[in-house]
């Protein structure tokens, strides 16, 4: 599948900056604790939520789910977050779920791996999700012999209303795009070209109208279910293509108290955070992932943004993450049998921009909206931490950030993918030995593939020669984890291999 691509296709390379000794590190921004919540981070960094598509099709922890974290721990970040974890009981792919007990034994396994990993040092939080119905774009033969439902509507307008089914839907099949467009209505139009997909704004269905009233409950059993088995908080995922943000949205113009003003769109986000706080108490992290733009066409802004922020601050959110873009609406048009990819189009780009991009570059393009509303959380009278993301990756951004007042910690994503040794490197005075980003967005084409995430900077090194120890990806070219710093000996056990 293509992706947006800015017009101006600018190069933008990644650069190394100033790497600080120990001691400077030591005494930097980047390098002090802060408080979140009732605990304490030993640092301001963050490695933010990644699928890296590892758990297994019933969405449990697998070993290899459990390599992923250690690996990332190891580099002793102040705190990691797991990947979106489905609330929900119901199928999702290889993707973790928490919508039952069954799944924290293995959560547990999880939380005890990162521990040992980080000698403590680590704080995790979970990333809870949820998400409606998103089905592949399908074959039109199939569509039009199975999935659509034909209607007195069809029928009218093929002036058939007499004819059977069967003769109906293959007038339908038979049809040109522009015919297409006169007979089918725009949902039926979407389900054929781009996958049927639900919205929160599809109240006729009773278990959508429900959501309001079924949602809460959820996220706090969830969050529960991470208490017991061990992590230090949740982050309640408010952003991107999924449900939360879908209440965000300026797009939500749902009737029911729960959509069309600010403040309607943000209710049941409070609730959810009530009810998760209620169920775990003052003491576990409660924090939430937001957007500070949508950066789609009719979509919430910066200033709505600032207003959710507030609110959220002011019901107790133990912290604020802030991202961008990543949605549905302006999404490209998947192959047959795909299904839409939410990281497709412009609002995609603005997520995961890549290094060839327009004037503004990658870097840091999301900033001047996170030191906007950090501004307006501060002068709320608010003191919860917002982090920022997107594009850091030298130590001399992170500290900037944190120096200017634009955000409280620095979350680095695709970077602590391309090093999780970044923090232990940066922090001890070995900065130079970081592994650079390049931001190719290798790792995103991976994801939208639904493939184990890897980075090209690593996935194949060491495989022209011992291959020990290296687990490696399915279709067994790339290995799963990053080599290890320092490097170990040839047939030597890897340092907290699960």
């Amino acid at each position: 599948m293509s992706m947006w691509r800015p017009p101006e296709r600018i190069r933008h390379d990644a650069q190394p900056g100033h790497w600080p000794s120990a001691v400077e590190a030591a005494r930097s921004a980047v390098f002090q604790p802060i408080r979140v919540g009732r605990q304490e981070l030993r640092q301001r960094t963050w490695v933010p939520a990644m699928v890296p598509w590892r758990a297994t099709e019933d969405g449990l922890v697998t070993t290899n789910v459990l390599a992923w974290y250690e690996r990332f721990a190891r580099g002793r970040p102040g705190a990691l977050v797991v990947e979106a974890t489905g609330i929900r009981d119901v199928a999702s792919g290889p993707l973790l779920r928490i919508g039952d007990a069954r799944f924290v034994p293995g959560l547990q396994a999880l939380v005890e791996t990162v521990r040992r990993a980080s000698g403590g040092e680590t704080r995790l939080y979970i990333q809870l999700i949820d998400f409606l119905s998103v089905r592949r774009r399908p074959d039109p033969r199939k569509f039009f012999e199975r999935y659509l439902g034909v209607t007195a509507a069809h029928r009218r307008a093929l002036d058939m209303e007499g004819a059977a089914e069967e003769s109906v839907r293959a007038r339908l099949a038979g049809l040109d795009e522009s015919k297409l467009e006169q007979v089918l209505a725009p949902r039926e139009l979407e389900a054929l070209r781009r996958g049927a997909r639900e919205r929160i704004t599809d109240t006729a269905q009773p278990h959508i109208a429900a959501l309001p009233q079924v949602l809460p409950t959820l996220f706090a059993d969830a969050a529960a279910r991470a208490r017991e088995a061990g992590f230090d908080g949740v982050e309640l995922h408010y952003a991107h293509a999924y449900t939360m943000a879908s209440f965000l949205s300026a797009t939500n113009t749902r009737t029911d108290g729960y959509g069309g003003s600010r403040a309607g769109r943000a209710r049941l986000p409070l609730e959810v955070q009530d009810a998760v706080r209620h169920r775990v108490g003052a003491d576990f992290v409660v924090g939430a992932r937001m957007l500070a733009d949508e950066c789609i066409d009719g979509g919430s802004d910066v200033a709505d943004a600032e207003f959710f922020a507030v609110q959220l601050a002011a019901a107790g959110s133990d912290f604020i993450s802030l991202s961008r873009g990543g949605k549905f609406d302006d999404a490209l048009q998947p192959r047959v049998g795909a299904a839409i990819y939410p990281y497709t189009g412009r609002s995609g780009y603005e997520c995961m921009p890549s290094y060839y991009s327009d004037a503004q570059g990658p870097y840091g393009r999301n900033l001047a909206a996170v030191s906007r509303i950090r501004a307006r959380v501060r002068a709320a009278g608010y003191q919860t931490p917002i982090v920022a993301a997107g594009g850091i990756h030298n130590f001399e951004q992170a500290e900037a950030v944190l120096a200017a007042g634009t955000a409280d910690v620095v979350g680095l994503a695709r970077q602590a993918l391309a090093d999780p040794d970044w923090f232990l490197k940066v922090r001890s005075g070995e900065g130079a030995a970081v592994r650079l980003c390049k931001y190719t967005n290798y790792c995103e084409a991976l994801d939208q593939r639904h493939r184990e995430v890897t980075c090209e900077l690593w996935d194949r090194e060491g495989l022209d020669t011992d291959r020990a120890g290296i687990t490696l990806s399915a279709d067994g070219k790339r290995r799963l984890t990053a080599p290890d710093w320092p490097p170990r000996p040839p047939g030597a056990p890897g340092r907290g291999d699960c």
